[in-house]
C-alpha cells in the first residue's frame, strides 16, 4: 500500500527518530541494502487483533510512503493505514510550518537548509504517555531499556510475527508493589507516577484523542498536569506525539534548550518559551529544528 503525502519530507529526521527511540520487542529498524534506505516494522494494537506494519523510507523526489500491512481481522487495513499515516505525520503540508518558522531570522537558516520537517507520531496515545513517563530525566538509551523491560515481562504477542505490543495501561495499573518494583528500575516517584498515570488511562479519564477525532490538545495537557509528577515535559510530548498538536513547545527539553543557546536563543525554559510564542501555532516543527541543531541519533538514519 502506498501512503500519499505532501513534499517535502526529511525521511532522515523522521525515520531516525523512529529508529533511536525504537522500542525493543514492539519496534525494529530494518536496514535496506542501498545508502538512505530501510524500514521500521512495528505493532499494533487494533480493536480486532493485533496488527504489524512495515514502513519503509521514500527514495527522494517520492510523494507516497511504502507500507505493507499485515492485520488480523482484513477489514481493519484502513485503520492500520491511517495510524502509520499518524505515525509518519503525512497528512501536514509543510510549506505552512517552513513559512511561518522561516519569519524569525534564527530558525530561518534551519527550515532553508532541511525543509519538510515532520513530527514523529505514534498509532497510540496510551504508549505515547507510558514511555514519556518512563523517558523522563533520562537519556533516549536508557528510556528505551525500560521500555523494552516492561514490554518483555506485560507485552501479548502480536502474533507470530515475534513482536509484542506495548503493554496496555490496565495491564500495568494491575502490578502489585512487588512486580512493579521488580520490573520498574526507577525512582520511587517516578514508578507510582507510571502507575497512577495507568490507572487513570485505563479508567478512560483521560481524553487523549487525536485532534482528528476531536481531541483538545489543550484541555488533555490539562488533565495530565494534573496529575502527580506530570510535568509540562511530559505534557507536552504527549499532546505532539500522540494528539497532533501542531503547537507543543519543550522549553525545558535538554536538547531544545541546548540548540538554543547554540543559535544565540533563550538558554533558560521561561525566557525561551516567551520567545517561541511567535513561532504559535507551529511550535511543534520548532521543536524539530532545534533538535536538529546539535548531533544525535535521532537526526540520521541508522
Amino acid at each position: 500500500m502506498d501512503l500519499p503525502f505532501t513534499p517535502p519530507l526529511h525521511a532522515d529526521q523522521l525515520f531516525g527518530h523512529l529508529a533511536a527511540t525504537a522500542v525493543p520487542g514492539v519496534e525494529e529498524w530494518l536496514p535496506g541494502q542501498d545508502p538512505g534506505s530501510g524500514a521500521l516494522r512495528r505493532s499494533l494494537r487494533l480493536p480486532g487483533g493485533p496488527a504489524v506494519v512495515v514502513v519503509h523510507v521514500p527514495p527522494p523526489g517520492a510523494t507516497s510512503v511504502r507500507v505493507e500491512i499485515t492485520t488480523t481481522d482484513p477489514a481493519e487495513a484502513p485503520l492500520a493505514a491511517l495510524l502509520c499515516r499518524r505515525l509518519l505525520d503525512l497528512d501536514l503540508d509543510p510549506a505552512l510550518p517552513d513559512t511561518a518558522l522561516s519569519e524569525d531570522p534564527a530558525l530561518a537558516p534551519l527550515v532553508a537548509a532541511v525543509p519538510g520537517r515532520r513530527t514523529p507520531g505514534s498509532p497510540s496515545a496510551e504508549e505515547v504517555a507510558l514511555r514519556a513517563v518512563l523517558g523522563q530525566q533520562v537519556s533516549t538509551a536508557a528510556a528505551r531499556t525500560h521500555a523494552a523491560r516492561l514490554v518483555a515481562a506485560l507485552g501479548e504477542p502480536a502474533g507470530s510475527s515475534g513482536l509484542r505490543l506495548f503493554p496496555s495501561a490496565g495491564s500495568v495499573a494491575a502490578l502489585d508493589d512487588d512486580a512493579a518494583t521488580r520490573l520498574l528500575a526507577l525512582p520511587v516517584r517516578r514508578r507510582e507516577t507510571l502507575r497512577n498515570l495507568a490507572r487513570v488511562l485505563a479508567s478512560g479519564a483521560l481524553d487523549l484523542r487525536h485532534v482528528d477525532d476531536g481531541g483538545d490538545p489543550s484541555r488533555a495537557r490539562a488533565q495530565l498536569l494534573a496529575l502527580p509528577g506530570i510535568g509540562p515535559w511530559t505534557a507536552q510530548t504527549v499532546t505532539m506525539r500522540a494528539l497532533g498538536d501542531t503547537d507543543a513547545f519543550l522549553a525545558s527539553d535538554l536538547g531544545v534548550l541546548a540548540a538554543a543557546r547554540a543559535l544565540g536563543l533563550p538558554g533558560d525554559a521561561r525566557p525561551l518559551e516567551r520567545k517561541a510564542a511567535a513561532w504559535a501555532p507551529w511550535r511543534s516543527y520548532a521543536v524539530q529544528h532545534l533538535w536538529g541543531v546539535l548531533p544525535h541519533a535521532i537526526n540520521a538514519l541508522p
